[in-house]
């Protein structure tokens, strides 16, 4: 057993994670960031937690572009093949549940 305290943890470079567990196939992450990630498009679903900070969350379908701004508390899921980009306003720090090995 073990206790992560989210706010304590703080990545060398962005989008550093600290592996919480795998489960089956699936791993849980907390992430930490203060520079966006890439534009992708996961094999498997993707739940990403906004645990601290805030996150502008770029989606793009159709070849049009949507932006959400998530704040602590806030839950994005996406479905395989969903184009998305996260973007931290400052400092964030997130908690991901992807398939192992997910981009």
């Amino acid at each position: 057993m073990r206790i992560i305290t989210a706010n304590e943890f703080t990545g060398a470079k962005a989008w550093d994670a600290l592996d919480i567990e795998t489960i089956d196939n699936a791993t849980v992450r907390l992430h930490w960031t203060d520079q966006p990630y890439q534009w992708h498009v996961n094999d498997g679903p993707e739940v990403f937690v906004v645990l601290e900070g805030q996150v502008d969350m770029h989606t793009r379908k159709d070849s049009i572009e949507h932006v959400n701004r998530l704040q602590v508390g806030d839950i994005f899921h996406a479905e395989a093949g969903d184009e998305h980009v996260a973007h931290p306003v400052g400092v964030a720090r997130i908690l991901v549940v992807e398939r192992a090995g997910s981009v």
